[in-house]
């Protein structure tokens, strides 16, 4: 066991994350790149959702963006730079998760789908291509769309899941176009108006994105393609629910069970 990824596997161990178990399913050497991976991803979403000032955070993202070029004894950094000498990881992806990261701190308003997609792009499409760098994959570089897609859906459905939580804080990251199109607003931390079929609406787009994302398993050999099924499983349960019974997305935070945990994690390795 290479000592050099010990506080990867630690953060990545200490998580909780639904991730985990599907991250576990890649050998070692390409597991312990993609908790490297991981471990430096969650240190910057954690700053955007820490309790630091916004001026606080936006200091603390330069530094890591900063130290993406540099040379730092860091164990995170150090083990995502050994798994980037292993693997044709792309580094500047980071470089975009910091961007999106910026725009959470900042509060960004999303006027239409597109300018939605950019962010999620940045936030989870940059994850994508990153764990891309570390499967074992032919045909790259349409793998690296794909891998980007994926993001995207599983940003949707982030979104969506987390409605309940955002909306009384005052955030909302559907785009005002699809606000607009349902007779749909934000008043007093709540969406007044047709709210359950712009959430299937969205619900179902987000599907649409998964299923083109997910032409990306194919292209990978069986470990790497056990991983991608297991980590984006429970989105697809998660978004087929919402699509179906929005209502319920709007009242609490959608969850799975622990047995569809474990049933899809059984479904990838049999896929």
């Amino acid at each position: 066991m290479n000592a050099l990824y010990d506080e990867a596997r630690r953060i990545a161990r200490a998580s909780g994350s639904s991730f985990y178990a599907g991250m576990r399913l890649l050998p070692a050497e390409r597991r312990d790149a993609i908790f490297a991976v991981y471990a430096l991803a969650r240190r910057i979403d954690d700053v955007a959702d820490g309790t630091l000032a916004p001026e606080e955070k936006l200091r603390a993202l330069a530094d890591i963006r900063a130290s993406l070029g540099g040379d730092s004894d860091d164990p995170v950094l150090v083990a995502v730079r050994d798994a980037a000498h292993r693997f044709p990881i792309p580094l500047d992806a980071f470089g975009d998760l910091v961007d999106g990261a910026e725009m959470d701190v900042r509060g960004t308003d999303y006027e239409t789908f597109a300018d939605l997609v950019l962010y999620c792009r940045r936030v989870a499409g940059s994850i994508g291509r990153l764990a891309l760098g570390v499967f074992d994959a032919r045909d790259r570089e349409r793998a690296d769309g794909l891998a980007d897609d994926l993001g995207v859906a599983l940003q949707i459905g982030n979104i969506l899941r987390d409605l309940s939580e955002d909306l009384p804080a005052g955030r909302l990251y559907l785009p005002r176009e699809d606000l607009d199109r349902f007779g749909v607003e934000l008043r007093d931390g709540r969406l007044a108006g047709d709210a359950e079929l712009l959430v299937a609406f969205e619900a179902q787009r987000g599907l649409e994105w998964l299923a083109r994302g997910l032409e990306l398993v194919p292209l990978l050999d069986r470990r790497s393609a056990s991983c991608v099924l297991a980590l984006t499983g429970g989105y697809g349960r998660l978004l087929g629910r919402m699509a179906s019974d929005p209502a319920r997305a709007l009242a609490a935070r959608p969850s799975l069970r622990p047995w569809e945990k474990g049933w899809v994690l059984v479904r990838s390795l049999a896929a």
